[in-house]
C-alpha cells in the first residue's frame, strides 16, 4: 500500500489548533504519514509548548526557528529554512492553515518545487491590504490547489478572483474541531474560580494587533478597560508584544484591582474563562470564531472584520478601531439580542474529517519525490 505523504507548516498558536485536528485524523490512517513542521514563528513557551501539550499535538518533526522580526525577515527565513526540508521529505501534499506569514512562506515554497499546496481557511476577506494577514490570504489562495474553506462568503471571494470552482471544498471549521474534541477539560478546567471571578460578570479581553498596541491607541483602550471595570471586572492575559508595549508607557495605567493583567494563558484556561465570560473583546479572528461556537457575545475593536458569518450569527459586533466604544460594552451586553446565536453549518466537529476525505480522494499524480528532484534551478 502507498502512503500519502501530508506535511503540514504551523508557526503560530491560531494555527496549531486548526491544524490539531487533521494532526489526529491522519494519525489514525495507515494509508497517510503525516509529517508536522513548526516554523517557530511564536517560540515562547507561552506562546507555543503549552498549547502543543494541550492539544495533544505530537513533537515536531522539524523546527524552523525563525522567531521574530519584520514580516519580510520572517517569511525570507521561512523561505531558506523549510526549502530543504521538504526536499527532504517529499511530501505529496502540504498543508498550509490561517494567514501569517509562515502560512504564505510555507505555500510559497512548496509551489516553487511543484508541491500541491492545500490551504486551511481559504478565502476569507478583511478587504484591508494595509493588514499583512490581508496579503497572506490573498497571496496564499492564489497559489493553493486546494482551498478549505468555512463560510459561503470564501467561496464567492475565492470565485470573483478567479479561483476554479473545482479547487474550492467546503469542509467547515477545524479550529472548532479542537474546540469540541477538547470540551470537557474546557469545562473541568473551571478556569473562573482560579482567577476569582464571578462566571457572567467579567468581560474577558485579548487586543495585540499592531494598528491596536503599536501607538497611541494602546493607551486609549487601557484607559477605557479602566472605565469598563466599574461594571464588569476585566481579565486581560496578555500577548508578549501588549506587554512589552504597556512597559514603556510609564504609569499610564492606574492600578485598578478589577482590571487584572495576567500572563497568557494556554489553551484550556482561555476557552473556560470566555466560555463563563459575560462577554469578550478582542482583536482576534479565532477568537470571534469560538465565541461564535459558545453563543458568548463579542466585541471586536477593529475597522473590519473577515469573518462576517460571527456578525450574521448574532454573537459578534464590530466596534471599529475606538477604543472610546469599549464604554458601550456593558449597555450593549444588557440589550436584548436580536439574534438567536446559531454556529454555522460545518462547524459540528468534523471539518477534519471532511478534509481528509479530499485528500483521499485526491486523483494520483507525479510521486513528489520526482517532482522535487527534477525542479529546474535557474538563474536569471
Amino acid at each position: 500500500m502507498t502512503r500519502r505523504r501530508v506535511l503540514s507548516v504551523v508557526g503560530t498558536r491560531p494555527n496549531f489548533m486548526k491544524i490539531a485536528p487533521v494532526a489526529r485524523r491522519l494519525a489514525g490512517r495507515a494509508d497517510f504519514e503525516h509529517i508536522l513542521i513548526h516554523t517557530g514563528q511564536h517560540y515562547d513557551d507561552a506562546m507555543s509548548r503549552v498549547f502543543f501539550e494541550e492539544l495533544g499535538l505530537p513533537e515536531p518533526d522539524a523546527y524552523l526557528g525563525i522567531g521574530s522580526g519584520s514580516h519580510t525577515a520572517q517569511t525570507a527565513r521561512v523561505l531558506r529554512r523549510l526549502e530543504p526540508v521538504l526536499r527532504e521529505r517529499c511530501p505529496d501534499v502540504v498543508l498550509v492553515p490561517g494567514d501569517v506569514n509562515s502560512t504564505f512562506a510555507a505555500a510559497l515554497t512548496a509551489r516553487q518545487l511543484g508541491l500541491r499546496v492545500g490551504h486551511i481557511e481559504a478565502g476569507l476577506r478583511s478587504f484591508d491590504r494595509t493588514m499583512p494577514e490581508e496579503l497572506n490570504r490573498v497571496l496564499t489562495d492564489q497559489i493553493s490547489d486546494l482551498l478549505f474553506i468555512h463560510s459561503p462568503e470564501a467561496r464567492e471571494h475565492l470565485l470573483a478572483e478567479r479561483r476554479p470552482p473545482a479547487a474550492i471544498h467546503n469542509v467547515g471549521n477545524t479550529m472548532i474541531d479542537t474546540l469540541v474534541d477538547l470540551r470537557s477539560a474546557i469545562i473541568e478546567r473551571e478556569a473562573p474560580a482560579a482567577y476569582a471571578v464571578e462566571p457572567g460578570a467579567y468581560v474577558l479581553v485579548t487586543l495585540h494587533r499592531p494598528a491596536l498596541v503599536d501607538g497611541p491607541l494602546l493607551a486609549r483602550a487601557l484607559e477605557a478597560l479602566g472605565g469598563l471595570a466599574e461594571a464588569y471586572e476585566v481579565v486581560f492575559p496578555l500577548h508578549p508584544r501588549t506587554r512589552a508595549r504597556i512597559d514603556t508607557l510609564d504609569g499610564a495605567l492606574s492600578p485598578n484591582p478589577r482590571l487584572k493583567l495576567i500572563d497568557p494563558l494556554g489553551y484550556l484556561d482561555f476557552l473556560s474563562l470566555a466560555e463563563s465570560a459575560a462577554g469578550v473583546l478582542t482583536d482576534s479572528g479565532g477568537v470571534q470564531e469560538e465565541t461564535t461556537f459558545l453563543g458568548v457575545p463579542c466585541f471586536t475593536l477593529r475597522a473590519n472584520t473577515e469573518r462576517p458569518i460571527t456578525v450574521e450569527c448574532g454573537t459578534n459586533t464590530v466596534l471599529g478601531l475606538d477604543p472610546a466604544r469599549i464604554a458601550e460594552i456593558p449597555r450593549l451586553l444588557s440589550a436584548p439580542r436580536s439574534k438567536t446565536p446559531r454556529a454555522p453549518d460545518g462547524w459540528d466537529g468534523n471539518a477534519a474529517h471532511r478534509i481528509v476525505d479530499v485528500l483521499e480522494s485526491l486523483p494520483e499524480s507525479e510521486h513528489a519525490s520526482s517532482r522535487v528532484a527534477t525542479d529546474n534551478v535557474s538563474g536569471g
